[in-house]
């Protein structure tokens, strides 16, 4: 069992000093809960350094030392030592290390045979983009020896206020959640707490390490109260990481805050030295005295609506990205500034940068062709009306159905090309776009074969947008189109190919010798045409996934409405990858013949057209087709400036698509699966408890849905990654190097962030398909025919019933007739027997046999 020790601060009663021992899984709730992550976001759109510290003490925290303290009092007396946790978190708080410090524990955790191989357990950023680094104690450490050679081995400076017992750290959002090992907060097996516990004791200390006074040992060093070193004889020299006074060249402080805050009264115990450093204003700082412009816009001043615009796009910049984030600022900022160069420089940040520098950038930004932000407007609107809660208020989260869905996908945090396609449809369309994209991806990374309980499938997905007519399915259809435009110019290079064959064969009709059909690898096949020709297409596409997309669902229900059967056997066969043969007598007609049928669709309609598409309720093919659905627009205000696919945003889009074809081979996501498993049987108890046999059978294959859209998500994410580091030719050039780099970073890529979208993508298919189904599927299985089909049960209807009970289980005609005069009366004819035992026969419920006699099945 994983516990820990957290103080949810859930009422005025838990002071700092409550604290009590929990399961990792209240923690996990606490960082899900829509008022942390609301707190996070006035704490970080506040500018006010008085009301950032009065609104962390909102915050709940964690204790990383100990998983119990007796009467839930958090303080050095009433530490139970037994429960210690073998673990410390290292603080890392100079903004500029946070980075450095990240990368550097990544390579200190894979360093094969290096002193600290394995044992970060658990990374996060704090709520002011800090950095908690959970690390295992070597054996036979205390808690200030790890942290200073952690440190050390890091290159950053070592915060003493984190060496004392009762220690806590804040606690941010879920998606703040960089890492986390399996190992964390999980108990020691008793031997290894032993072998520990011994290691303490040879040293004349206690089973935790702590010395007499109830301090950690430190090596020598004598503690005051509170764990802060008193003056050391020890030559301590400086990190090198550490920020110098005499080594600065630039601002030592943004808008106010020095970057190195050794001089700073730490949160708990922290009882440093006044710095010594001349902490000068940033000079991206706004100054009253040389401003010539006004500082707030429509009552909202300039720094916040700067500080918001930096929170919704991903943070501050970082090195390297200064310049283009910046660029991007002014870009969006210049709408509420009146494109005035000026102004802009007054306003914005610098980040080191000269003042020449920053007028080439605002200049370059304001000679954009594109006016007004759209951005800069929610923003704006957002902080004027006060959308962010005050201390006390909880959040209210409307319509359980599609809002939240949408708001929790956290557009900000999805990888490039999935983040374009749904800024290219706005937010209120996320999960549709999503859903329609990811067959798309699945099919572009046709090697990919993920591995979902024990069984290994390609990502085969069928999707259906479903929406009103104006509700906005329109605009996905350049987004797929996006996604698929290589794979499009490809077919057209084949079609043209194809339409050359078709112009021979015409000129040559009358002629012996005739042109051979080619037989071309088409992959985006059009939905408007016949089954024939489908099975055909499908069987030449030399093993990799097709796609076919349709913008009007009623186009396959009137193409197919012959059949529409032999249509769902090809999506249901395809949603398995199984093996599809068509056979036909003459010779001109289609055979097709496909080992392994792999075709992925997407179709956008209105619901009627679905329930069109989807006929038969009892075949499974309504439970293999992943649906989403358009929130109701019917009396939203149209859009000052509707949302279309930007260049930019199809340029993002069609370099993850081209990288994805790179892709081969089988991977294994425990992560996801465990994910998965976990969704699964949370579902299952919730079902268990209302009889909900319709819910509970539907969740077997959204969860294997879900799994794979999460996955296709996931190599969006590794393609995000290498781009940035290496650049578009870069990373290709690296996937063919390295063919299995892709499973190596898809592995690191199951954070707690990307494994939260699968809860709300599994959630989300869930409840559409118990939308539009859930009462046709409870009827189809009700009624008399399919019932009475699988129990082989007859209900009594008339009086043919209580002839067919009188007979023997063998009889003859002349004793159906006899029965039937007993029954009916003297004016049975003979025709109107013989047609109640055809209709029996038709019914299975007996058979004629060979003696000419009639036998009960």
């Amino acid at each position: 069992m994983r516990t820990i020790a957290i103080n949810p601060r859930q009422n005025k009663e838990q002071t700092r000093a409550f604290v009590q021992e929990c399961p990792l899984q209240d923690y996990d709730a606490l960082t899900r809960s829509p008022r942390l992550k609301q707190l996070e976001q006035r704490i970080n759109s506040s500018q006010d350094e008085e009301e950032q510290r009065r609104l962390k003490g909102y915050l709940p925290f964690r204790c990383p030392h100990y998983t119990k303290f007796r009467d839930d009092y958090r303080d050095r007396e009433h530490i139970v030592a037994e429960s210690f946790t073998w673990q410390t978190c290292i603080d890392i708080d100079d903004p500029e290390l946070v980075e450095k410090a990240n990368e550097m524990s990544e390579r200190l955790d894979v360093e094969a045979g290096g002193k600290w191989q394995g044992l970060m357990l658990h990374k996060d950023y704090s709520i002011r983009r800090k950095l908690h680094i959970d690390i295992r104690l070597p054996l036979g450490m205390t808690v200030p020896e790890a942290q200073r050679a952690y440190c050390k081995a890091l290159g950053v400076a070592c915060d003493t206020s984190c060496f004392t017992p009762e220690r806590f750290i804040y606690i941010s959002p879920a998606d703040f959640e960089i890492y986390r090992a399996d190992g964390w907060c999980q108990q020691l097996s008793e031997e290894e707490v032993a072998q520990r516990r011994k290691a303490y004791t040879d040293r004349g200390l206690s089973i935790d390490g702590r010395t007499e006074d109830g301090a950690y040992y430190d090596g020598g060093i004598t503690k005051e109260e509170g764990g802060c070193s008193a003056p050391s004889t020890l030559n301590h020299q400086p990190s090198e990481g550490t920020l110098q006074p005499s080594t600065l060249n630039h601002p030592t402080s943004f808008k106010g805050v020095a970057y190195y805050d050794g001089g700073i009264t730490k949160e708990e115990g922290g009882c440093s030295a006044p710095s010594t450093l001349n902490h000068q204003p940033s000079e991206g700082t706004l100054q009253p005295s040389t401003l010539n412009h006004p500082t707030s816009f429509k009552g909202v001043a300039y720094s916040s609506i700067i500080s918001e615009y930096w929170h919704r796009t991903g943070g501050e910049p970082s090195e390297g990205e200064r310049n283009k984030r910046l660029h991007q600022l002014a870009a969006n900022l210049r709408a509420i500034c009146d494109n005035n160069e000026e102004w802009l420089l007054e306003l914005m940040p610098r980040y080191g940068l000269s003042v020449q520098e920053m007028k080439s950038i605002i200049h370059s930004a304001c000679k954009e062709p594109t006016k007004g932000s759209r951005l800069m407007d929610q923003i704006v609107t957002a902080l004027e009306t006060g959308s962010l809660l005050d201390d006390a208020e909880e959040v209210d989260v409307e319509d359980e159905q599609l809002s939240i869905l949408n708001c929790q996908l956290s557009i900000k945090r999805m990888p490039m090309g999935v983040r374009d396609s749904i800024n290219a449809v706005g937010p209120q369309l996320a999960m549709p776009v999503v859903t329609a994209i990811c067959p798309c991806i699945g099919a572009l990374a046709t090697g990919v074969v993920l591995d979902v309980h024990g069984q290994k499938k390609g990502l085969n997905l069928i999707a259906y947008i479903a929406g009103d007519f104006a509700s906005g399915k329109g605009q996905i259809d350049p987004v797929v189109e996006a996604w698929m435009s290589e794979v499009a110019a490809l077919d057209k290079m084949y079609q043209m190919q194809e339409d050359e064959w078709r112009s021979k064969k015409q000129a040559a009709k009358n002629k012996k010798e005739q042109p051979e059909e080619p037989k071309l690898p088409v992959r985006y096949i059009t939905l408007n045409t016949t089954v024939a020709k489908l099975a055909e297409r499908l069987a030449n596409t030399e093993g990799k996934h097709a796609f076919s997309f349709t913008p009007e669902a009623d186009t396959v229900a009137q193409k197919f409405r012959t059949a529409m059967s032999d249509f769902s056997v090809m999506l249901r066969q395809s949603y398995d990858g199984s093996k599809f043969d068509r056979e036909a007598k003459s010779v001109e007609a289609v055979n097709a013949h496909i080992e392994h049928l792999l075709w992925n669709v997407c179709m956008c309609g209105t619901p009627d057209a679905l329930y069109r598409v989807v006929s038969n309720y009892t075949d499974g093919f309504q439970s293999r087709i992943a649906v989403a659905r358009t929130p109701d627009n019917t009396f939203a205000k149209l859009e000052d400036k509707p949302y279309v696919l930007t260049s930019r945003q199809m340029e993002h889009i069609q370099q993850i698509a081209h990288l994805l074809p790179l892709m081969q081979g089988e991977v294994v996501l425990s992560k996801l699966e465990a994910k998965g498993r976990e969704w699964v049987e949370r579902i299952r108890l919730e079902t268990m408890k209302n009889d909900d046999k319709v819910r509970a059978r539907q969740r077997f294959r959204v969860c294997v849905t879900a799994q794979r859209m999460t996955c296709c998500l996931m190599l969006c994410k590794v393609c995000e990654g290498l781009i940035q580091k290496h650049g578009l030719n870069g990373a290709e050039a690296h996937l063919k190097q390295y063919p299995n780099l892709w499973k190596e970073l898809l592995l690191k890529v199951q954070t707690p962030q990307m494994l939260g979208i699968y809860d709300v993508i599994a959630d989300s298919l869930l409840e559409n398909a118990l939308y539009f189904f859930r009462d046709r599927i409870e009827n189809a299985f009700c009624s008399r025919d399919y019932a009475g089909y699988l129990s082989g049960e007859r209900l009594k209807r008339g009086k043919n019933d209580s002839i067919y009970e009188r007979l023997d289980m063998q009889f003859t005609f002349d004793q159906a007739m006899q029965h039937s005069v007993a029954i009916k009366g003297a004016g049975v004819t003979h025709n109107t027997v013989r047609q109640m035992l055809k209709n029996w026969r038709k019914q299975g419920l007996v058979i004629l046999t060979d003696q000419g006699r009639y036998r009960k099945v």
